[in-house]
């Protein structure tokens, strides 16, 4: 029998009922929040809900345009039911928003994207297909092309570094274990803002608090340690923002990057030894590219004349990790747990002694004649 022609997604009618849940962490209203947001409605399939949780200054202009969207039914004074706008009474941080918006994460699969990001408009039936057809996957990450402030396709130095570091991809790729910790320990070529997470997944390991910078990167190596397994696809279907006023950019500068940096590889390489994984360990020893980054912005500094901030990324450009020994106390509990160790064979028993045998007497000295 002919296969049955594809049906489209039907749309959810409530916002638990939606397989993709986007979640943004924002701060404040910018032009490139709304503008994320328009990408999210212009969605192909509208198997989807939006969260926005704003960690900035109460904003009544904001909270009113968010108000003013109209469902997909357009009917005047009809709220849009997908979208929901959520501002924290309290300032939490970057860290622990990003958290909040684990905790009230519903859809089957979850994106943290960025507030100054943009998903095409296929995201949604890309991601689904795929976690229907690699259901063991943990989360997926698309095709990603990078754009500048302006919203034009560019490609850095940074992001040529990153796809010289990322495992080719022909259509997907599903990878995990030591291989794919060692990769990212080498350096971080993943777009996290473009990530569809199972929700299971993601709530289980969350992020933990301290790390602004590579939280991203902790929390992939925690669910790699547990077994979880990523699928790779080459189809490009995320737009992530690269610009001066980025937190990783603007940490950078002054040299707080790389000290959150060293102390999460200390851990890391103690973790990643403990667990058998010792190419990772190297890897987290080394951390090149975070070295060669950091040794970057010292031939910046040392330009600018500031030998003071010169000086900081030459040290933290050459200092090695020097946490503790694999197997010591100490490391955080919310690192799965390292790998038994075999139970030692039980020793031979010993053979019983052979009696010792009586000297043959040496033959008789012959006499001269």
């Amino acid at each position: 029998m002919p296969a049955a022609p594809h049906q489209p997604a039907a749309e959810p009618t409530h916002r638990s009922a939606a397989r993709v849940e986007f979640m943004i962490p924002a701060y404040g209203d910018t032009p490139l929040l709304r503008e994320a947001v328009a990408s999210v409605l212009a969605q192909s399939v509208p198997d989807w809900v939006l969260t926005v949780v704003d960690d900035g200054p109460a904003d009544p202009v904001l909270a009113a345009w968010f108000a003013g969207l109209t469902g997909p039914s357009g009917l005047a004074g009809a709220q849009d039911y997908r979208i929901t706008y959520r501002h924290n009474p309290v300032n939490l941080g970057i860290n622990r928003n990003f958290q909040r918006c684990v905790d009230l994460a519903t859809g089957e699969l979850v994106v943290l994207m960025g507030a100054d990001d943009r998903v095409l408009p296929g995201y949604v039936g890309t991601v689904t297909r795929a976690r229907d057809a690699f259901g063991r996957a943990a989360f997926v990450h698309p095709g990603v092309r990078v754009i500048d402030s302006t919203g034009a396709q560019v490609q850095p130095f940074a992001d040529r570094v990153k796809r010289a570091l990322a495992p080719r991809v022909d259509k997907q790729r599903l990878v995990g274990g030591e291989q794919l910790a060692t990769s990212l320990l080498r350096g971080n070529w993943m777009y996290f803002p473009a990530v569809a997470f199972r929700r299971d997944w993601l709530q289980r390991h969350g992020f933990r608090p301290g790390y602004d910078v590579v939280q991203d990167l902790d929390l992939y190596l925690r669910m790699l340690l547990d077994g979880a397994q990523v699928l790779l696809l080459d189809e490009v279907c995320f737009q992530y923002r690269r610009h001066e006023a980025s937190l990783s950019s603007a940490r950078a500068h002054t040299g707080d990057r790389f000290d959150e940096e060293l102390s999460f590889f200390r851990e890391v390489r103690t973790r990643m030894a403990d667990h058998g994984w010792h190419r990772a360990a190297r890897a987290a020893d080394l951390h090149l590219t975070s070295r060669l980054h950091s040794a970057s912005r010292a031939a910046a500094a040392a330009r600018s004349g500031d030998r003071a901030l010169a000086g900081r990324f030459v040290a933290q450009a050459l200092v090695r990790p020097t946490g503790p020994k694999p197997g010591e106390r100490g490391c955080p509990s919310q690192w799965p747990r390292a790998r038994q160790a075999r139970p030692a064979r039980p020793a031979r028993p010993a053979q019983p002694a052979q009696p010792a045998q009586p000297a043959r007497p040496l033959p008789a000295a012959v006499s001269s004649p």
